[in-house]
């Protein structure tokens, strides 16, 4: 066989069948050993028996009782009728025959052959992608919906990839509840129908009549929920508004949920009990509570209750950062609970890039490929595109941040292959307010390709502009150099203050300029600096209040006037996201025109 084919779709699907058949007929001889007597053995382990659905059970009104024939005939049949509604959008893109997966709507995708318009959705102005084929305008896709919430709900109900980077502080709460609200719908509709193609079938094994064949409900694997977050407190804020919509339910193992992802009953958490202004809002808001970035936990959701640390196979929604999720996929040297992911959420991906980008993008690697193992799946109730290898076209993903990224975006435009289409919303921002009197230079270099942009910043900083600042005396006293990358900072040539930085390292590089600072630095610790009078930004910051907060820290001395105060900026066009949250969408087009 050729190498190449035992790596298509086909084959993965058919060597999972057969070892699937193999695990069955085991079962099968296990059983007819056991029926037989003689043969049995003392020691032999007891056949599972496959169940669809264990741990959904039927409420009592649901359940048939006993009593006369006819009546509890009349009442089953009645009750196990075809589940699935036409109408219902659930039914329509993630059913077993979704209308918008066709062979052509996935080719366009592939050839990101994508129809872009500005639309307006309520309060949001957005960028609507589709696909040619799609002739139905967005306003006919959503609901007629005003209020911050309601348009969110209306773009996910529509199933459509959502890209939503201008989420405000005030807002991330409400938005975060929103699509929570739309995961646990997701989740209610899927385990509703399974659990009713359950009971079909098996009215049609004790009445023995032919067992009804519109029962495709599953993926390979029950978790089609993935949460992407950042913290530990991220998590417990996510497990609020997912309860909030199921207030009636009991949450199992919620003691020990509080335990492992709060601060310990004696703990004081420094910036929750701050007064207000001794830290910025943003800082507390990211930071308070237990911040450790390796967990994961599966959430298993049934009619009357919610288990918290269900194992990965057995729950529907999974919380995890993605450094927690790589570790488990390295050390199990499996990732086959991502292969039936419907729904992606990457909140708070702005705190994601300042850990480490490269566990997002492996996570995302892994998710809706074939699983290399059949997990005990029955396979006559998995959907036919599942086993068709085409669930990313039908996978809605969910990407939250405050501002744009070269990293979400990258992610938007090559990653999201949803059929029904994308979103994206757009925010004009306004220039930042700077102190008045301010010498403020933005300094440009050239460059046409983004894979050169590292190496021309460095060599126009190093061969261009910090001789100039060494050679004055003004200059090179009392400054600052910003760097945002982590792999610029090493490689400037003085004093450097990262996030890895100690204690002493921290006050020693406070009392000496020339010094350095790192993004992710500041990013964790948010330290102020006195006796700054020159700030030079080797690149502009990602936060744009980062550059607000450092031309303010001068006038933290006495009799500092805004003349004695100077600020350089380098850019280049690749640096677009960033400059136009400090100097506005219109200020960034005077810069570099309107071509980006």
């Amino acid at each position: 066989m050729d190498p190449e084919d035992a790596n298509t779709p086909t084959t993965q699907l058919l060597t999972l069948l057969n070892v699937s058949a193999l695990k069955s007929r085991k079962r099968m001889r296990d059983t007819e050993e056991s029926e037989s007597g003689p043969h049995e053995k003392l020691n032999k382990r007891k056949p599972n028996k496959f169940n669809a659905e264990p741990e959904c059970e039927a409420g009592p009104s649901e359940l048939p009782t006993r009593g006369p024939k006819e009546p509890r005939t009349t009442r089953t049949i009645q009750q196990v009728k075809p589940f699935p509604n036409a109408t219902d959008p659930y039914e329509q893109h993630f059913g077993p025959k979704p209308h918008t997966l066709t062979d052509s709507n996935m080719i366009s995708v592939d050839q990101k052959n994508w129809t872009s318009k500005r639309e307006k959705i309520g309060k949001l102005t957005a960028v609507a992608s589709l696909l040619p084929e799609d002739h139905a305008p967005l306003p006919k896709k959503l609901a007629k919906k005003t209020a911050v919430q309601s348009d969110l709900l209306s773009i996910l109900s529509a199933h459509l990839d959502l890209y939503h980077p201008a989420i405000t502080l005030e807002h991330h709460q409400c938005i975060r509840e929103a699509i929570a609200l739309h995961t646990v719908d997701h989740i209610t509709k899927i385990r509703r129908r399974v659990h009713k193609n359950t009971q079909r079938i098996s009215h049609a094994k004790s009445t023995s009549s032919e067992p009804p064949e519109d029962v495709q409900d599953q993926g390979f694997t029950r978790p089609s929920v993935l949460v992407l977050l950042p913290f530990r407190s991220s998590a417990l804020a996510w497990l609020n508004a997912l309860t909030v919509h199921t207030p009636s339910f009991q949450i199992e193992n919620h003691a020990r949920f509080l335990r492992e992802y709060g601060l310990p009953l004696d703990a004081v958490d420094k910036l929750a009990t701050a007064p207000p202004g001794s830290y910025p809002a943003d800082h507390v808001e990211m930071f308070k509570g237990n911040v450790d970035d390796s967990f994961r936990v599966g959430v298993k959701m049934t009619k009357k209750s919610v288990k918290l640390f269900a194992d990965f196979y057995s729950c529907d929604l999974i919380l995890a950062s993605p450094l927690g999720l790589r570790m488990s996929i390295e050390k199990e040297k499996s990732a086959d609970f991502l292969s039936s992911v419907e729904i992606l959420v990457v909140d708070q991906t702005n705190a994601l890039a300042m850990q480490n980008w490269d566990h997002v993008q492996f996570v995302l690697s892994y998710l809706n490929k074939l699983p290399k193992e059949s997990h005990d799946a029955d396979f006559s109730r998995i959907k036919p595109w599942y086993l068709d290898g085409h669930s990313a076209y039908l996978r809605q993903s969910i990407l939250i941040s405050p501002f744009e990224m070269p990293e979400t975006r990258s992610i938007y435009n090559t990653s999201l292959k949803n059929v029904a289409g994308k979103v994206r919303v757009e925010k004009t921002w306004s220039a930042l307010q700077i102190p008045e009197g301010i010498d403020q230079t933005f300094l440009t270099f050239d460059c046409s390709n983004p894979k050169d942009e590292a190496d021309k910043r460095f060599s126009y900083f190093t061969t261009q502009l910090l001789p100039k600042i060494l050679k004055s005396a003004v200059q090179s006293a009392n400054t600052i150099v910003f760097i945002p990358s982590s792999f610029d900072f090493i490689r400037v040539p003085f004093t450097v203050l990262s996030e890895y930085s100690s204690n002493q390292d921290i006050s020693r590089a406070r009392q000496e300029f020339f010094s350095g600072k790192n993004e992710r630095f500041h990013f964790y610790r948010r330290y102020k600096i006195r006796g700054i009078r020159n700030i030079l930004f080797y690149g502009p910051p990602m936060h744009p209040q980062f550059f607000s907060e450092f031309l303010g820290y001068p006038f933290l001395d006495d009799g500092v006037d805004p003349s004695d105060v100077t600020c350089r900026i380098v850019g280049c066009q690749y640096d677009w996201f960033k400059l136009e949250r400090i100097l506005g969408s219109k200020g960034v087009k005077e810069v570099f025109g309107e071509v980006r």
